[in-house]
C-alpha cells in the first residue's frame, strides 16, 4: 500500500497517532519490566523471611499473594516452580528445580509424565513473562534465576547471638 498524503494530511495524522501509541507502548512495557523486577524482589524477600522464621509469621493475605496458603486444592505447578526459584540463592538448573518441587510439593508432579520436561517448559514461560532469567552456570549448563533487583535480595544477616542485622 502506498504511503503518502491524500492532500488533507490524514496520513500524517495517522502516522503521528501510530508513533505516539508506539512510544506509549514502549514506556508501558519498560514500566512493566521494572514492576516485575520489584515484585520479584519483594516476593523473594518475604519468602526468605518465611523460611527463616516460619510461615506462621505471614498473614493469610500474604500467603495468598505468595500462593503459599493451605487450600483444599493443590497449589499450582507453576507456583511451585516460582517458589523454587525465589528460594534459590543462585542460578538453578531445571533438574534442581524439579528436585525442589519433588521435596516441597510432590503431589503437583503426579499428573506429569515427564516432570523434568514440564519444569523446563514452566521455567521457559517464566523467562518469557519476565519473572525469571536464563543464564549459563559455571558448569556450562542452562540455569534459571528469579528476577529481582540485585541490591534488595540480600537476606538479613545473623550475628553470633542470632540477632538480625540490616
Amino acid at each position: 500500500m502506498e504511503q503518502g498524503s491524500n492532500g488533507n494530511g490524514k496520513t500524517d495524522k495517522v502516522q503521528d497517532a501510530i508513533r505516539i501509541a508506539h512510544e506509549e507502548l514502549r514506556t508501558l512495557l519498560q514500566q512493566r519490566a521494572e514492576l516485575t523486577k520489584r515484585i520479584g524482589t519483594v516476593k523473594q524477600n518475604i519468602a526468605v523471611l518465611a523460611n527463616m522464621f516460619g510461615e506462621g509469621a505471614l498473614n493469610e493475605d500474604l500467603l495468598r499473594l505468595l500462593d503459599r496458603r493451605v487450600t483444599k486444592r493443590q497449589s499450582g505447578f507453576t507456583n511451585a516452580c516460582r517458589l523454587a526459584l525465589m528460594e534459590a540463592r543462585h542460578p538453578v538448573t531445571a533438574r534442581e528445580v524439579c528436585g525442589h518441587v519433588q521435596q516441597k510439593a510432590a503431589p503437583v508432579l503426579k499428573k506429569h509424565k515427564d516432570p523434568l520436561a514440564s519444569v523446563t517448559t514452566v521455567l521457559n514461560r517464566l523467562v518469557d513473562y519476565g519473572e525469571a532469567r536464563s543464564v549459563i552456570n559455571q558448569q556450562g549448563k542452562r540455569a534459571f534465576i528469579w528476577v529481582a533487583e540485585e541490591e534488595h535480595v540480600e537476606p538479613p544477616r545473623r550475628t553470633h547471638v542470632g540477632a538480625m542485622t540490616a
